[in-house]
Order: C-alpha cells, then structure tokens, then sequence
C-alpha cells in the first residue's frame, strides 16, 4: 500500500474552492475530499494531514476538520489509528502518476474570480495581429501528406534554429525537436534522463510545472537553494557524491523569481556541469521577457558540451499560450532518440500551430521590444498597487519574466485560501517547492490592469 503522506499546502491547492455556502463547513469539507479520493487525486494508503495544520491551512476551526475526518471513516473512506493519523482506505479510481494541483493556476478561473495565481501572458500585440488574419495558403502543400512529422515541419525546425544563430548561437535543424508546448519538451527530457529511484537536482524555488513532471517519474528530487541570482554552484558541486542523473536549472530568467544568474556564476556552473558529466535540462522560456540590457538572456548554451545540455524553449511566453508549440535543442543524437520517446505519446504536434509558429518567430524582435514595453509599464504599476495595499510585503527586484515572488512575512497557505473565500485566486510559495517550503511567499502576475489588481488586493486586505 502506498506511503503518501499529504502536506496541508498540497491538499489545499486540490481542495480548489471547496466552500459552497449551502451546507456546514465541515459537509462540505467531506464533500469534497470523496471527490478527491473517488478520482484517485487523494489515493489509497495516502495520509491525511494532520487535523490542527489542516484547520489552519482551511481557516476553518479544528472541530470542523474533526468532524469531516469522523465522517470520512464512518462512510469507510479513511482508517484512523491514534498516534499515527488518518489513511485512505479505498478509492474508485486510481491513478498512477499522482498530481500535486501545483498546477490549479492552468484551469479558468470562474467568472467571479481574480485570478493572480498565473504568470501566463495574454497575446501579444504580433500574435493577435497573425492568429487574426484568415488562413493562408501554405497549409495546402501538408494537405496530400499524413500530416505526422514527429520532429516537427522542416520550415519551422529551420526558423527556430535560424533564430538561435541569429541571437549568436549558431544551430542547425536537426538539433531542434518540435513539441506540443514546453511542458512536454520537459516531459521528454527529463523522462530520457531519470526514473524510478533516480536523483534530479533542481532549484528551490523552482518552476512548479517542471516539478510536476519530475515528481511524475518517480525520481528523487532535490532542491538546491538559491546563491543571489540563480543556483548555488558550490551546493551543486556538494550534489555531486550524491549521484545525480540529472540537473534541471533556469539560468536566463528564473521561475518563479524573475531573477538572473550572472555571467561569471554561469560559467562557474558550466564549468562543474562539464567537469562532471552532469546531463542537464535549461528551462529557457522566459529568455525572451527581459527588462533591460540584452533582448535575450544568456544561457548555459555555448559553455556545456552539447552531449550534455537540452535547452528548453518556447513560443508561449513571447507570443501566446494558446499556440501549442515549444522544442528541445540539443545534439542531433539526443533528438533523434527524443523523437523516437515523443511518438509513443504524441506522434505529432499539430501542423496549424506550426506554421503560425513559423510566421510569429519570424518577428521575434518586434515581439521581444513589445512584451518588455508592456511588462516594464505593467511592473511598476503593479509594485505602486501593492506597496499600497501591503506595505509590509516585500520582494527582490526582478531582471525579467512576468511574476514577483513576494514575501508575506505571513502563512501564504493561509493567505491563498482565504482569497478562495473572497474570490481572488492565489498562488502560494509551497507549489513552487522541493520539500512544500517557501511558505511565506506569493508569486503573483505583474501584467494585470491595475483596477483589476487592486480589487483583488482590496479583497485580501478588506
């Protein structure tokens, strides 16, 4: 039987927005976690977090998560044995890869919330103007064809790598491998390098989307801190007794605190990654958004041997969400055994996208100097509305990307639920966490209309 012990941060972010106001607090409490455990969200074996911590994370009275805990058992759901908690007994559906909800920010939001749990941009001025224009001709020429192209269409693995030579990266297209989107360019990399038992460093924080997918594989995670801008190169260089299989890392723009490794910590990281072996995974979606110097950020690309670096891309953040399109770069043997994992999953992204893709990294530049004028403005607004509203918050000033990562000097669990209350959607520090730290901290949006930002902060802070 399983072990899982659940954290109270992790099953408030599956509890969602679990209050309905037409029964107790605590029928609805046990309403919802049946859901959870007949989806098999909460599995069998799982540990129930422990009643007081719960209550805490819920702002509901302990009673009430007693009473929820007393139903649960009476229904034969759950097992309770003093000293050692509540267990799952049973659950309709199981699944096999258990999700965190660190990614509850990727479902809309109902209408009556606001939403300030995701840094995912809206268009850009480049993507509406392309993805509103009728369909042209090109798609025509694909039509007397299977339309599977698992490495992706040749003109686009050409426009990405014309892209890379461009920003002084010189690549050819076949080290590029198309994918539907960067979480599954992360999902194919890490899963090429790691399995059950084996050990992925990452950093802590990290982007919550790439440890969904490490967790997924069953490897081990560990998360070593940050040292300013990016990574502890010398916690990296202690790792190393340890075995690692693999290290994922963010040295352009990190997610979730927008900071920025400098040149010289970089080159000491890709001098340990080198001397090692290390197989290493670059999340390089947010390289695009800087905000000030260089329109790029610089990478590890270009310091590692290429036999060990996949660099992961993506037109989301630059363009839009909505085209499905991100890639692996890497050495030609590597893609080629990459392409080969991608078809027992997906056998092809899809042709549409991909040509938008090709037209909308054709004006790469005009996209870059767009997002940073819009994140820039939207970024000052976004500090004045919250020094205002919470002047005992703070946060680090930030080198690019689209989120602060705020500290609350408070349970941001806490603060999070209570936004469920109130109908404003947050994202707490735990969900970006290797070990459900980070408790103290938000990450939140900067982009949004200031007028939209303050009602949400007036809500948390009526």
């Amino acid at each position: 039987m399983a072990t899982t012990a659940l954290d109270s941060s992790e099953l408030c972010r599956l509890l969602g927005r679990w209050t309905t106001g037409r029964a107790t607090l605590a029928d609805d409490l046990v309403t919802a976690l049946v859901e959870l455990i007949d989806v098999g969200l909460v599995p069998a074996g799982a540990l129930l977090p422990p009643q007081r911590g719960l209550a805490t994370a819920l702002l509901v009275s302990r009673g009430t998560v007693t009473a929820a805990y007393e139903a649960l058992e009476a229904r034969g759901y759950v097992a309770t044995n003093r000293g050692s908690g509540s267990r799952v007994r049973s659950a309709r559906g199981q699944l096999h890869a258990r999700p965190s909800g660190r990614l509850f920010s990727f479902t809309s939001a109902p209408a009556d919330v606001i939403d300030l749990s995701t840094g995912s941009l809206p268009a850009s001025p480049v993507a509406a103007e392309v993805l509103g224009r009728r369909p042209n001709g090109e798609l025509t020429a694909y039509l007397s064809t299977d339309g599977y192209f698992p490495a992706g269409l040749p003109v686009l693995r050409q426009a990405i790598a014309d892209r890379y030579t461009r920003d002084g990266l010189p690549t050819r297209p076949q080290q590029i491998l198309v994918t539907s989107g960067a979480q599954q360019a992360t999902w194919l990399a890490v899963t090429s390098l790691a399995g059950s038992g084996d050990l992925v460093l990452m950093e802590e924080p990290t982007y919550r989307g790439a440890l969904e997918v490490v967790r997924s594989t069953d490897s081990r995670v560990e998360g070593l801190p940050l040292d300013g801008g990016g990574i502890d190169v010398e916690q990296v260089r202690r790792a190393l007794s340890r075995k690692p299989q693999a290290l994922y890392c963010q040295t352009a723009i990190h997610n979730p605190t927008g900071r920025g490794m400098s040149d010289a910590t970089r080159s000491e990281l890709a001098a340990v990654i080198n001397g090692a072996g290390l197989a290493t995974i670059e999340d390089t979606c947010s390289a695009d958004l800087t905000l000030n110097g260089p329109a790029v950020a610089r990478t590890l690309a270009g310091l590692v041997n290429p036999e060990l670096l996949m660099t992961i891309g993506s037109a989301s953040k630059l363009f839009w969400g909505g085209v499905r399109i991100g890639w692996i770069r890497a050495c030609e043997t590597r893609i080629h055994g990459l392409v080969e994992l991608r078809k027992a999953v997906d056998l092809a992204s899809s042709i549409v996208d991909q040509l938008l893709a090709v037209e909308l990294i054709g004006r790469t530049d005009v996209a870059r100097a767009q997002r940073r004028t819009m994140l820039t403005d939207a970024l000052a607004a976004t500090e004045a509305e919250l020094t205002a509203a919470f002047p005992e918050w703070s946060w680090a000033p930030i080198r690019g990307g689209s989120g602060l990562w705020v500290d609350t000097g408070q349970d941001a669990v806490a603060l999070a639920e209570r936004g469920k209350r109130v109908g404003v959607r947050l994202a707490a520090g735990p969900g970006f966490s290797t070990y459900a730290g980070q408790r103290t901290f938000l990450r939140l949006p900067v982009w949004h209309e200031p007028t939209m930002l303050r009602a949400g902060l007036t809500a948390l802070n009526p």
